[in-house]
């Protein structure tokens, strides 16, 4: 058994999920509307050399995209009709970094929000002549356009402690806006400590903050800091999850989560709760290390929420963290627990992102690996066990092999026509083993449904929740052998 896993018994349908129609004469093929949330992919790494990045999906079919430069000196802009776009998208220079005083270094961390009709940059910056007095400021845009409208200064966001305080966003909950940050305050101890104000204009706060989360735990506190930063807010359900970024900024680098209620008073810390670990960390076996400043955007047609954040193929650094240029923005959908909580799997491997496969009669199973043997399970934990990249067939002639997210290198393949997921041995009959025709789904051309390349007329489909490969003649077979890429 792999360390982590426990022995589950057989998991059935969900109480309260998607309602089964019959479609034929036998419950067999009893099935779900096509799920509300379909599969989408991204090709990683999205842009090279962007730490801190920020996509914005507005109203007029653009993507809008920022972050931090490596030599931390301006504000850029691109923006494209696709998330994919960005990566090709002509970079524009919108705000340089003054020639000295307020302003004049460290230029970090830029989020572009739209307010009250006008666009707004949040963005921190030190002195020139103390480049350590990072403090937050705005910039504002009439123009329908920001890439290519007129920037002005709004000025610093003024805080009630005057110490060093960054990663300013901005988000409204109920119709009350709100601004959250990082911010070191001396009484309290080193490092940073996460806030939250209301705001009474896109620039100014109001009242008294509150201090949301200070870094104590292990998880927290990893590399020698002590780090609570980067704060990003998704709400679903009515419960607002505010993601932040903790530990140093190398290999430790991870997120963690606050939840709270959207009716609760979100000016008091005691309506938050942290989670108990990382949500979202390190991981050697992609060979993603030190993901965070993460931020939240959607899929083209609106229907998948996607996890935007930073992080470096390599674990090892030389110096001083940040002064290595090599973060780079990525890209990967979430998907959202029974229990309404998100779910942000693992930082997945370079290259195309992975998809989830549910099951067309069964639509709370989904493919998983559980001791390398293939089968169906709800409630799929952890979440990468369910996740595959569709890549090119290993056997070639059009054909595609689905490799495991979390097990680079081992794939979906039939041995004695039953599926396992092992590792590609380079042999020709595991490339024939571990290569399938995509065909439309047997049972509903929305789905999916997989040929054996080296045994045609054979496909994939769950029997006892097992999955192997079977020449198919009721429409209860073929209603097994269909699925829903999600």
């Amino acid at each position: 058994m792999r360390p982590g896993l426990t022995r589950r018994s057989a998991l059935g349908v969900i109480a309260g999920s998607a309602v089964a129609t019959l479609a034929g004469p036998s419950a067999g093929t009893a099935h779900a509307a096509a799920p509300a949330s379909p599969g989408v992919t991204y090709r990683n790494t999205l842009v090279e050399q962007r730490a801190d990045p920020h996509i914005n999906k507005h109203t007029d079919g653009y993507y809008y995209f920022t972050a931090t430069v490596p030599a931390y000196d301006r504000i850029v802009l691109r923006r494209a009709t696709t998330i994919q776009g960005l990566s090709s998208a002509t970079e524009t220079t919108v705000w340089t970094k003054h020639a000295g005083g307020t302003m004049g270094s460290h230029i970090w961390a830029p989020e572009l929000h739209f307010v009250d009709g006008k666009w707004y940059v949040y963005f921190a910056a030190g002195d020139a002549n103390d480049v350590w007095k990072i403090r937050p400021y705005v910039l504002e845009c009439a123009a329908a356009n920001p890439v290519t409208g007129t920037w002005t200064e709004k000025g610093r966001i003024a805080l009630p402690l005057d110490t060093f305080s960054l990663d300013a966003t901005t988000f409204a909950v109920n119709g009350t806006r709100y601004l959250a940050w990082a911010q070191n305050d001396p009484a309290v101890g080193a490092g940073t400590n996460l806030y939250l104000a209301r705001m009474s204009n896109p620039w100014t706060i109001t009242g008294a903050p509150v201090m949301l989360s200070r870094p104590t735990a292990s998880w927290e506190t990893a590399g020698g800091q002590t780090v609570n930063e980067g704060p990003a807010v998704i709400q679903r359900g009515g419960k607002v999850f505010m993601t932040f970024s903790a530990s140093a900024t190398d290999a430790n680098y991870c997120m963690g989560m606050l939840t709270a209620s959207a009716s609760a008073d979100l000016t008091k810390a005691s309506s938050w709760t942290k989670s108990a670990g990382p949500v979202f960390a390190s991981n050697a076996a992609t060979g993603q290390y030190g993901p965070g400043h993460n931020q939240f955007t959607v899929s083209e047609d609106g229907k998948s929420d996607i996890l935007v954040y930073h992080d470096r193929g390599y674990r090892d650094i030389n110096g001083d963290p940040l002064n290595d240029p090599n973060r780079r923005t990525r890209v990967q959908k979430f998907y959202w627990k029974a229990d309404g909580t998100p779910d942000f799997g693992i930082p997945v491997a370079d290259g195309v992102t992975p998809v989830r496969l549910s099951s067309y009669n069964l639509p709370d199973r989904f493919i998983r690996h559980w001791e390398f043997r293939a089968r169906t399970d709800a409630n799929v934990s952890p979440l990468a066990d369910s996740q595959f990249r569709v890549v090119t067939g290993l056997a070639g002639g059009g054909t595609v092999s689905l490799e495991s997210a979390n097990f680079p290198g081992y794939f979906l393949r039939h041995r004695n026509f039953e599926v396992w997921v092992e590792k590609n041995d380079g042999t020709a009959v595991f490339r024939g083993d571990a290569s399938w025709s995509a065909r439309s789904g047997l049972a509903d051309s929305a789905g999916v449904s997989y040929e054996s390349s080296n045994f045609p007329g054979r496909y994939i489909r769950h029997f006892d929740q097992l999955l192997r490969v079977q020449a198919l003649s009721t429409a209860t077979d073929r209603a097994d052998a269909t699925f829903y890429t999600q």
